[in-house]
Order: structure tokens, then C-alpha cells, then sequence
């Protein structure tokens, strides 16, 4: 990310030595640069996600028990959300300074969502829980957005030679009149698969 060396130190400002490294991680280029590599930042991102037990979270904020929630397996969603940093990595994935983590948790007559996103350039966290009643569900669907990102061109070694370009995300969407609940799907591989299994239960659900 093109930012001059002001607005760099502006960020880091009463931040953790962590976040200070994230922010190196989104800001830093040349070839000299220091900072973490994709690898150690995605590894950061899981720890943290890791850390708040998400799924216990969810459980316990909807407030049933767990046999009551068995109606299909658990749906879990997780990835990059738009976030105050953003870069494309060595390896051409998108990551950002925000990232999201959503359960979907299904009982016999409802769906309850459980969502969380979190920074990690700072400590904020935002939370969310939603109880759906599968009648009201007008569709689950995935969506595909192209979305313009700074990147050092790929044979710079001086500092600040950024180009833009197109990177395509993946979100889901719960889709209820008058309302869409959106999350990220970039840390998740069998999206489709999911999706397929809530379809065929909302399917069942409204013969």
C-alpha cells in the first residue's frame, strides 16, 4: 500500500508490537523490506481466529444446546473482509486487515447466524447474531466482486513503484425480504459443497 512515511507512523501510533508488524506488512516494499512474509501474516490471522474459539462463541451467544442444533452439520465461513490495510501477496491471494468468521447453526425451525470480525491492525472486534426462520429465507447464494488493489510491479525493487490491479473476491449471501447478510469465503474450499446442503434443507423445509 502506497503510503509515505507520515501516514505510516500515523497508523502505528499507540499500537501493539504486533499490530505495528501487521502494518508493516501491508506497508512495506523494496527489495530490502523486512517485513513478514504472506505465509507468517495467514498464520497470524489463524492464531488470532484460533484464539477467540468461535464456534463455543456462537453456541453459547445463540443459547441452545447443541443437540438442538443438529439438523445438518454446522456451516462454517471465514476470509477477508474489506478491511483499513490490503495488499496482494507474492502468491496473487488478496488479504486485508480485516477478517471475518461466521457459523451457521441449523435446529429443526430456524437458522440461527453467529458472525464475527475482528482487526488485525488494532483490537477491535465486532460481533453479530441473527435467528432465522426457514420460511423467511428467500435463498443462500455466493457472489463473485472484482475489486481494484496496490501491488509492487513485478519487477520493482525500488520502493513506492505500485500498480493497481483487479482481485476477485468470494461472498456468501443470506437473503431474507428486505434484508442480505454477506461474509467473506476466501479462507473456505468447499463452498459450493456447503451451499448445496443448505439449499436441499431450505428445499425441505418449505414443501
Amino acid at each position: 500500500m502506497a503510503l509515505d512515511k507520515a501516514q505510516i507512523a500515523l497508523l502505528k501510533k499507540g499500537k501493539t508490537a504486533e499490530e505495528k508488524k501487521v502494518i508493516d506488512y501491508f506497508t512495506a516494499s523494496g527489495c530490502l523490506s523486512k517485513a513478514m512474509s504472506d505465509e507468517a501474516y495467514d498464520k497470524l490471522v489463524l492464531d488470532k481466529l484460533n484464539a477467540f474459539n468461535t464456534q463455543k462463541r456462537a453456541i453459547e451467544k445463540i443459547g441452545l444446546d447443541e443437540d438442538e442444533l443438529k439438523e445438518i452439520p454446522p456451516v462454517f465461513f471465514h476470509g477477508y473482509e474489506a478491511g483499513t490495510l490490503k495488499k496482494v501477496g507474492k502468491d496473487g491471494r488478496a488479504r486485508t486487515s480485516k477478517y471475518s468468521a461466521t457459523w451457521l447453526l441449523f435446529s429443526s425451525t430456524q437458522v440461527y447466524m453467529y458472525s464475527l470480525e475482528f482487526d488485525m491492525d488494532s483490537a477491535s472486534k465486532k460481533e453479530r447474531t441473527e435467528e432465522y426462520f426457514y420460511r423467511d429465507i428467500t435463498n443462500f447464494s455466493t457472489s463473485n466482486e472484482t475489486e481494484d488493489y496496490e501491488v509492487l510491479a513485478p519487477t520493482a525493487c525500488k520502493k513506492d513503484n505500485w500498480v493497481k490491479k483487479q482481485v476477485e473476491t468470494s461472498r456468501f449471501a443470506l437473503i431474507v425480504p428486505g434484508d442480505k447478510f454477506y461474509c467473506s469465503t476466501s479462507g473456505v474450499a468447499n463452498v459450493d459443497q456447503a451451499i448445496s446442503a443448505m439449499k436441499s434443507k431450505l428445499r425441505e423445509k418449505k414443501q
